[in-house]
């Protein structure tokens, strides 16, 4: 506990357990909070969403055997989308280890491939460099989740407590400065670029570098758009925002990829929503490719200028570098007149109802609306997520978290509980579909008992919208086990656990219903009726090219 206060730990998510008995009864008289969720993979959700909210490593804790296990689906979630947490488990006591005791998991082993690092403590005079390392390991470099698991009675044990000063591990020792040479060559080529583009990812908002990012972006009048994970690092809108590209961004962020003559990627990694068919993807294009993670340099697409380093401090050189070539702007003009020809041909639209019914697309823009775009919007998978990202505008950083890499069906609930934690100021909306918000509906019990005002407002369709979408789409219409059936009363379920629950069946009562639900005090459950079968346009079907966009 001492190590967690030093750390700056205020709040732990988690659910306590036999192995975790001695740490649970430090913790009772620690001065941190703990708070007590439902179920573990939403403990470890909820860890995520304080740490993509707050910047600050997110902690979760379980005991062992399932406990534990429970904790697989967030830590996996938490490394694709390079999220700063730390997992601490217990494990049954060493006598016990390889016995196949009661609730022994070997949760080092399963996890291995899903960690950043992992410690399994062997003396308990090590907990103390274990704890520190383990938080300097997941919030440096390519943020990421340490699992730390510690027996039963290790944990228990009494030991001479010396506070820990300082991490040092000599094999550990990311780059964060970028090569100078590297970036001098980064800016001559955007100086020459006749067709450039910043194509930016999640690394951007995890470096705090969005107002570096600006400056770049305004140094001349370079486009930008971002990943779903890079949403907020560039505000929106603005001038010289695109809009989100890959499999369901717009067709000027998608055309200007497929035509630019260089692509500076920052702290993205050419995932396969964002390419297509890798053989196709940006034909024309010379690549600069900033990284924290080298790993990532050239993994999917070669990079012609190669910059290993942390954003926040390579992008004021590139900007300074850029600026002393003192390159005329002009340039750009026909690569401006092509996309904004893009922009008026091909905007994002949608054909409302001509009635009362409600059109998903429409319920993304009263959330704006009614939040003023002022919120931090958790959301679950599918497409309800899609369309968030399509009409949702947001205007700075760590606004905005969902589930990337992973695709977590069930994250939206629980993160939003961590990040209303961590920013108690901001109001936390989470976007839910029926399908997914049923997987941790439970914490719902959480956000009740410990007052965590969470407005989480489901999109409703009756489907697993997205699973229905691509069996349209791709398999004939032959609907295989995506039609919910039945679901509960929503808003009756939110009463059941002490909260709010409202039911919004008609367009012309959604914005002044969701503005209720705002204002109101506590959890509130706003069930919102959408169009049943209605597709998220435009698209990028898997594996062709961003030219073949379709819809």
């Amino acid at each position: 506990m001492e190590c967690l206060k030093n750390e700056g730990v205020d709040t732990v998510f988690g659910i306590p357990g036999g192995a975790s008995l001695p740490t649970y009864d430090a913790l009772y008289d620690s001065g941190i909070r703990h708070i007590l969720c439902r179920h573990e993979q939403g403990a470890g959700h909820a860890a995520e969403g304080y740490a993509k909210a707050s910047g600050r490593v997110g902690v979760a804790m379980a005991t062992s055997g399932p406990g534990a296990t429970n904790l697989v689906t967030a830590i996996a979630d938490a490394v694709m989308d390079s999220v700063p947490t730390v997992f601490i488990t217990g494990q049954v006591r060493t006598d016990l280890i390889g016995t196949d005791g009661f609730q022994e998991a070997d949760i080092s082993g399963i996890t291995m491939p899903i960690v950043k690092h992992s410690i399994m403590i062997q003396d308990p005079r090590d907990i103390p460099a274990a704890i520190h390392e383990a938080f300097h390991i997941a919030r440096t470099g390519r943020p990421g989740p340490v699992l730390v698991d510690i027996p039963q009675d290790l944990s228990r044990a009494d030991i001479p407590y010396e506070p820990v000063d300082t991490v040092h591990l000599p094999g550990y020792q990311p780059t964060t400065e970028g090569n100078a040479k590297q970036i001098r060559l980064a800016a001559k080529a955007l100086a020459n670029a006749r067709r450039p583009v910043l194509y930016v990812g999640g690394g951007v908002v995890n470096a705090n570098a969005a107002e570096s990012l600006r400056e770049l972006a305004t140094s001349d009048k370079f486009p930008v758009t971002c990943t779903l994970m890079g949403l907020g690092a560039f505000p929106a809108p603005h001038p010289q925002w695109l809009g989100m590209l890959g499999m369901h961004g717009t067709r000027a962020a998608n055309y200007a990829m497929d035509e630019a003559d260089l692509i500076c990627s920052i702290g993205a990694r050419f995932d396969d929503r964002v390419t297509g068919k890798l053989s196709e993807f940006a034909p024309r294009a010379k690549f600069i490719h900033i990284d924290i993670d080298p790993a990532e340099i050239s993994k999917n697409v070669p990079a012609h200028i190669p910059i290993v380093g942390d954003a926040a401090k390579i992008l004021p050189k590139l900007v300074r570098e850029y600026r002393a070539l003192d390159v005329d702007g002009s340039r750009l003009e026909g690569w401006w007149e092509r996309i904004k020809g893009w922009q008026e041909k091909y905007p994002l639209t949608y054909e409302d109802s001509s009635d009362s019914e409600i059109k998903p697309q429409y319920m993304i823009e009263a959330m704006y609306e009614a939040t003023g775009g002022n919120a931090i919007i958790t959301s679950d998978v599918g497409q309800h997520q899609m369309w968030t990202a399509q009409y949702f505008h947001f205007p700075e950083p760590r606004r905005w978290i969902n589930s990337g890499g992973l695709g977590t069906m069930g994250f939206g609930l629980p993160a939003a509980m961590g990040a209303a934690v961590a920013c108690p100021d901001v109001p936390v909306v989470c976007l839910a579909g029926d399908g997914s918000v049923q997987m941790n509906s439970q914490e719902l019990a959480t956000c009740v008992t410990e007052k965590i005002p969470v407005k989480t407002f489901i999109m409703n369709n009756g489907y697993l919208g997205m699973v229905r979408q691509w069996q349209e789409l791709f398999w004939d219409r032959r609907y295989s086990a995506v039609d919910m059936g039945t679901s509960p009363d929503f808003a009756k379920l939110a009463d059941a656990y002490g909260a709010l629950g409202m039911r919004i069946t008609k367009k012309e009562e959604l914005v002044e219903g969701m503005k209720t639900a705002l204002a109101a005090d506590g959890p509130v459950v706003v069930d919102v009726a959408v169009t049943k079968e209605e597709n998220c346009y435009p698209m990028i079907p898997a594996g062709q090219a961003a030219r073949d966009m379709v819809g």
